[in-house]
């Protein structure tokens, strides 16, 4: 089992300083809205590469008092403990006001990339209740959090896509279009838009197999669809090699018409997931709020539950948002009961402790209240 066993904060939010001193057991925060519940998840985030659950600059995150104009340096730290074994990992910076984070393994600084080796993350957070109502951009940054837990190499992928991709856009707007480095790029795009469409279907197919097989839990069962064409032929087998050059050709014969509509009209950053309720046959964006998050909470536990099977990878940590306040108690049971039986470290948050009455005496509770953390007497 992979867990936090020591989380310190240092000018982080709303936080001047907290500890915390976990079991490995699940956490459940309780306090006032306001209180610094999800900014104690967020600094967990941050144990993975990128921006966290919330996606913040890493300027915003330094804590700052009524007049100053930038956040301060910030520091966030903790100890992983993976099979007895102990690792101290941190994460901040040591500027105010500094855009980049640095992250450190056994005080020696390293690629945020390196923390997938000792643990990987799941979330679930209300920013994520309208998935299925928003842009199909953000059901395309889930499915690549989703990837990115299995695949760490895929938020490479990503990353080197969308360079490629403005580099070349920038040529065809802005000039001067050389087809020789036009081509170059392509082929750099095409390689790792491949490579997308490949770690997308994967993982889709994993997750819709996982899901199939939950019809004995109380939470809606899903289809899974994606709708890009690169998605879709790496899912009917097609070739990578083949895909590749597809996608090489396609942005070649499309230079004209992306110049003109000022954005890449082919690609796999134009696909979408689309999430269909079984039961009902329905598409998830026409079911109500509750079948909504509940579609959504499925597909996570259902990431969660394949993660914690590979046996070449640190199980997940689940961060889960004001989630059980959207659950009936039967849903909030299933849940608590599924993360007991998977063995995974959780963290909930909630501002009434009577929604975890189900979750008393099998996890730590931690009451919040103005930064300040308190452990309950749960037993």
């Amino acid at each position: 089992m992979t867990a936090f066993s020591h989380l310190t904060l240092t000018d982080f939010r709303s936080y001047a300083r907290a500890e915390l001193a976990l079991d490995g057991r699940p956490v459940f925060l309780v306090g006032p809205n306001g209180a610094g519940k999800t900014n104690l998840l967020e600094a967990i985030s941050l144990f993975t590469a990128g921006r966290g659950l919330r996606g913040a600059a890493i300027a915003e995150l330094g804590r700052r008092q009524p007049g100053e104009t930038q956040g301060r340096a910030w520091a966030v730290a903790a100890v992983i403990v993976e099979a007895g074994e102990e690792t101290r990992v941190g994460t901040g910076v040591e500027t105010p006001g500094a855009a980049r984070r640095t992250v450190r393994l056994e005080g020696e600084a390293v690629p945020p990339g390196r923390l997938a080796d000792l643990q990987r993350q799941v979330w679930l957070t209300p920013a994520q209740d309208r998935l299925f109502l928003e842009g199909a951009g953000d059901r395309r940054r889930f499915l690549d959090r989703l990837v990115f837990a299995g695949e760490p190499s895929h938020a490479a992928h990503v990353s080197a896509y969308e360079k490629s991709q403005r580099e070349r856009m920038r040529l065809l707007t802005d000039g001067p279009a050389d087809p020789a480095w036009l081509s170059a790029l392509e082929a750099r795009l095409a390689e790792a838009g491949a490579l997308m469409a490949e770690a997308r279907a994967r993982t889709l197919a994993a997750l819709q197999a996982e899901i199939d097989g939950r019809g004995d839990r109380p939470f809606p069962q899903a289809k899974l669809t994606l709708t890009g064409d690169w998605e879709r032929m790496a899912g009917e087998g097609v070739e990578f090699a083949e895909i590749e050059a597809r996608l090489a050709r396609s942005l070649a014969a499309a230079r004209d018409r992306d110049a003109a509509a000022g954005r890449a009209l082919t690609g796999p950053h134009r696909g979408d997931l689309l999430v269909v309720h079984a039961e009902k046959d329905r598409p998830a964006a026409e079911c109500s709020t509750g079948e909504q998050k509940a579609l959504i909470l499925n597909l996570v536990l259902a990431q969660a539950a394949r993660l914690s099977r590979a046996e070449s990878a640190p199980n997940p940590i689940l961060l889960l948002d004001e989630v059980a306040a959207h659950l009936d108690r039967r849903r909030r049971a299933a849940l608590f009961d599924e993360i007991e039986a998977l063995e995974l470290q959780a963290f909930l948050t909630g501002t009434d402790e009577l929604l975890f009455e189900d979750l008393k005496g099998r996890a730590q509770g931690v009451h919040v209240d103005g930064s300040s953390l308190a452990i309950l007497d749960t037993e």
